[in-house]
């Protein structure tokens, strides 16, 4: 992807994230809609001019370093934390609450709002994840993302394992009876084509959701809510009916 191209998908992914439409940037930049649609599409917009291109990058709060940083930033985005990463950040629970944030887009004034966290305590939390690439602090406490939308916690690592250690039995301790919650249990017997046919589809499930994620970031935080999804499988029978198995 050019230099352009990336800038210009990182302002697209700006406005997005920031709930900013096309006629937004019109209305501040005196333009029409059409003008800034035309400035923002791929054909046109490698003949932005620098002075234009300054103007849409401190709309939404970027100087025009920081928005090409910020497309730069796109290519070296990370899919996974080291084992050492992902042990430092379930040392420490306020390490890992404000790490979660980040992860779903919160904003430094959004964390001190929601949790017990003095502005020197979030910012020491936010420089420890500057430290482990997982952000960039960047100036006015504007936290900027380094993952990639595929990213995931390490099989069978310190995430994981806090996560069944500490976050299982909790989750599924609900009666999945209220609104937007909803569990669905089911057994059979699969063949090996039939279960590699399921893992695609538990995949794109995956990457739906993400999608939907991504999707929610243009609404305020107040009208987002956290959201859990377990899916899994396995080869499995209840130990009592392992009991009953006549033994070969």
């Amino acid at each position: 992807m050019s230099e352009i191209k990336q800038i210009l998908a990182s302002i697209k992914f700006q406005l997005k994230q920031q709930g900013k439409t096309y006629r937004d940037v019109a209305t501040a930049l005196d333009l029409s809609e059409a003008s800034i649609k035309r400035l923002l599409s791929t054909d046109s917009g490698a003949n932005m001019s620098i002075e234009r291109l300054a103007q849409i990058s401190h709309f939404l709060g970027f100087s025009l370093m920081e928005i090409t940083q910020e497309a730069n930033a796109s290519n070296t985005r990370i899919h996974t934390l080291t084992e050492s990463q992902e042990k430092e950040l379930v040392s420490d629970t306020k390490l890992l609450l404000v790490a979660v944030c980040a992860i779903n887009h919160w904003q430094f004034a959004e964390i001190l709002q929601a949790y017990q966290l003095t502005e020197a305590e979030c910012l020491r939390k936010l420089l420890s994840l500057d430290k482990l690439h997982l952000i960039s602090l960047l100036p006015g406490n504007r936290i900027r993302l380094n993952i990639a939308r595929d990213f995931e916690w390490l099989q069978n690592g310190p995430i994981r394992a806090y996560f069944h250690q500490h976050g299982l039995d909790d989750f599924l301790s609900a009666h999945f009876d209220h609104k937007n919650e909803s569990m669905v249990f089911i057994h059979g017997m699969l063949t090996d084509g039939a279960l590699t046919k399921f893992h695609a589809e538990l995949r794109r499930l995956k990457q739906k959701f993400a999608e939907l994620h991504t999707e929610s970031l243009a609404t305020p935080l107040k009208q987002r809510r956290g959201t859990g999804l377990l899916m899994a499988m396995r080869e499995w029978e209840p130990a009592s009916f392992g009991a009953l198995r006549r033994k070969n």
